[in-house]
């Protein structure tokens, strides 16, 4: 049984009408109907305490480095980190839903990120570069949607950084096994949106059997 941790990085989550949060309703109910016996955790990082790199950040890693006692508010910052960390690293299935903002990740998604990617936890630094440490059949899909189309418009297709970002740090860097994203594209160019949503629902029911599959090296 496949434990799932969904992410909702939209900051208006309580208004299910986003169209990332419907991707992510839409991915819900198929999980519920078709695969019943996965254990699913919901995170609403805008409702959530994720804490941001700053000048107590630094401080934080000073004393422990040398070996000062940290102060309450240091102490109670250091263990939400680490118990947003834990629970990243016991879901080996993950699924984020987000908007496309200025081209990237939205910046709590971001906070989020920075509390989990962690040296000697996820990744490794090696004499030949970084080596992921989440190799042991991880896999993400990402639910993105955003106003403009990105995986084929010549002009905005290289500006897609959150994918790219995306993708990158969780399999070179994190050593996933698999990257899957599901996109809601040109909601914002006057297209006929609903008909385009059921092309996403198709395409995310397509993604989901590979997502959730486990990988062979783990059944030998």
């Amino acid at each position: 049984m496949h434990k799932i941790l969904i992410i909702n990085a939209h900051p208006d989550v309580d208004n299910r009408g986003h169209y990332s949060t419907r991707m992510e309703d839409f991915t819900r109910e198929m999980l519920e109907k078709d695969y019943p016996q996965v254990e699913i955790t919901t995170l609403n990082l805008y409702q959530e305490d994720i804490p941001e790199i700053d000048e107590t950040t630094f401080t934080i890693y000073r004393k422990l480095a040398s070996g000062i006692e940290l102060n309450p508010d240091e102490r109670a910052r250091s263990k939400r980190s680490k118990v947003l960390l834990e629970q990243f690293k016991e879901h080996h299935r993950i699924i984020i839903s987000s908007p496309l903002h200025n081209f990237n990740v939205t910046g709590r998604l971001k906070d989020y990120l920075d509390n989990v990617m962690v040296a000697r936890e996820v990744y490794r630094y090696t004499e030949t570069g970084s080596e992921g440490l989440m190799t042991d059949d991880y896999k993400i899909l990402y639910l993105q949607s955003s106003g403009s189309v990105y995986s084929s418009d010549v002009r905005y297709a290289p500006l897609e950084f959150s994918h790219f970002y995306l993708k990158e740090m969780f399999e070179t860097i994190m050593g996933f096994d698999n990257y899957y994203i599901a996109r809601f594209e040109g909601t914002d160019l006057g297209l006929d949106n609903e008909a385009h949503f059921d092309k996403t629902k198709e395409e995310i029911a397509r993604l989901l059997p590979q997502f959730l599959e486990e990988n062979q090296k783990d059944n030998q």
